[in-house]
């Protein structure tokens, strides 16, 4: 592996209906006026680094990061299904406290075994990370030079537990601030994470 490096971002804060924690997996959300906001400032960042490629999921509040942070780069950006965050299948959109309330046996036997658990419908952690790192994978040997993936909270604690040799179990061990920036620097077969969920820039 040559040497390069990956900025592994979180989107922006996203259109919700209300304040309350939800299980908000592959729900197609778009940035809210914050996270617009929040997208401007990483541009005004990322005008200034040498980026090679642009890389996201395929789902709108991803899409939207990556097309306001590239908009002044004459690059590509190209959508991966394969980097959706989890599917929570039939808990989508509902909030903690409703799921918690009405499937306690259930919400209680995720907490219990986050790695493995799949909520009926949608994926495991353990699942959504063989799908991640693989796409990970291929999105190194198909782009050439320094990359900036425009992520989601769960699919980059999933990629930096790789990375770092974390178990899977320990995954919210890693905080991902919406627009954070990660940057993970690839040397021969070797990652090293040089910073992880920096979030000065949205004091701007």
């Amino acid at each position: 592996m040559v040497n390069r490096t990956v900025y592994l971002l979180r989107h922006g804060r996203i259109q919700l209906p209300d304040s309350q924690r939800r299980f908000i997996g592959q729900v197609d959300l778009p940035l809210n006026e914050e996270g617009i906001r929040q997208a401007y400032l990483l541009q005004q960042i990322f005008d200034k680094v040498h980026i090679d490629a642009v890389f996201c999921s395929d789902l709108t509040r991803s899409c939207q990061m990556a097309e306001i942070i590239a908009a002044n780069k004459d690059i590509p950006i190209t959508a991966w299904r394969g980097f959706r965050e989890i599917s929570v299948g039939e808990w989508e959109g509902c909030t903690f406290a409703d799921i918690a309330q009405r499937f306690p046996d259930e919400f209680k036997a995720r907490g219990a075994d986050i790695a493995n658990y799949r909520v009926p419908g949608g994926e495991s952690f353990a699942e959504c990370a063989t799908r991640v790192v693989a796409a990970f994978d291929e999105m190194l040997e198909a782009a050439s030079g320094d990359i900036l993936l425009s992520g989601h909270a769960g699919i980059n604690r999933l990629l930096l537990c790789h990375i770092l040799g974390m178990p899977i179990s320990n995954l919210f061990r890693i905080d991902q601030d919406y627009a954070c920036i990660n940057v993970i620097k690839c040397a021969k077969s070797e990652y090293h994470v040089k910073t992880l969920n920096a979030s000065n820039h949205l004091s701007n």
